[in-house]
């Protein structure tokens, strides 16, 4: 679980540094990887409600 939650963290951050570059500086490529970045966490977050779900049922 704790590998997951750094997953997501690491996932995170990269999207949060190529939003900000493609509004601060119009960077059409980081808007591109903000956008996979976007679809990767939603994964990822999908991963961690199931997870969670099991663990609470423990």
């Amino acid at each position: 679980m704790k590998e997951l939650i750094e997953k997501i963290s690491t996932e995170f951050e990269a999207f949060k540094a190529d939003a900000d570059l493609q509004a601060e500086k119009g960077n059409k490529a980081a808007g591109t990887r903000a956008r996979k970045s976007t679809l990767t966490l939603e994964k990822l977050l999908k991963e961690f409600r199931k997870t969670s779900l099991e663990e609470s049922k423990k």
